[in-house]
């Protein structure tokens, strides 16, 4: 009879400790549909784009009639960079017209209406303009933004989502809207080749690719 009593009570704390544990999955199921992200816009409304320098990218300063003053050079760390007869000018955040001016200007006390030009030659764009893929991603890492870039430019640059990657449920981060949630669905996109499930990106997004459950 003690026995029959033990393996009664043994069957209901497991039956109360499953109960409990449902209760709880239920209210977090319930809790993360009642803040989930709103479907990011197909297209992404923005003002138009002029590429940023930022530090890594590569100048081709062409001073016109100068070829001793014109150089390539790279953008340092700090965001500057130097030309022959320019030590310190910054670059980063400008755009290569801005920064053509700038030279001209510096390059005024030395020489007669200087007319310059900037290329640039290697693209980084300065870190709030990166766009960056964080999670279940086969490579994450940060890229540089290119005008009219969508989030399948972006898995084919990361080389798509890793087998534990729970893609519909990935979210972006956008930066220019005060870091506003939007839900992407990767998944559809990247393995069931749904076009629709595409959308563009902006300047400082943010890919976040969780981890499914199993």
């Amino acid at each position: 009879m003690q026995n029959h009593t033990s393996e009664l009570i043994r069957t209901l704390a497991r039956g109360t400790a499953l109960a409990a544990l449902a209760a709880l999955v239920l209210g977090v199921v319930g809790c993360a549909t009642q803040s989930a992200s709103p479907p990011a816009p197909t297209t992404a409304a923005s003002a138009a784009y002029e590429y940023k320098v930022g530090p890594g990218d590569t100048l081709n300063i062409n001073v016109w009639r100068n070829p001793e003053l014109s150089s390539t050079v790279p953008v340092r760390p700090d965001g500057k960079v130097s030309t022959p007869l320019v030590d310190e000018l910054v670059a980063q955040g400008k755009t290569p017209t801005e920064i053509a001016r700038d030279v001209e200007k510096a390059l005024g006390k030395f020489v007669r209406d200087p007319v310059v030009t900037v290329i640039v030659t290697n693209f980084v764009g300065p870190y709030s303009e990166q766009i960056r893929v964080v999670g279940e991603a086969a490579k994450p890492q940060f890229l540089p933004y290119k005008q009219k870039m969508t989030v399948m430019d972006v898995m084919i640059a990361v080389g798509g989502l890793t087998e534990f990657a729970d893609g519909n449920k990935a979210t972006i981060i956008r930066a220019s809207e005060s870091n506003k949630r939007y839900s992407v669905r990767l998944q559809d996109l990247v393995k069931r080749g749904d076009i629709s499930a595409n959308v563009e990106m902006l300047p400082g997004d943010i890919l976040i690719i969780p981890q499914g459950w199993f």
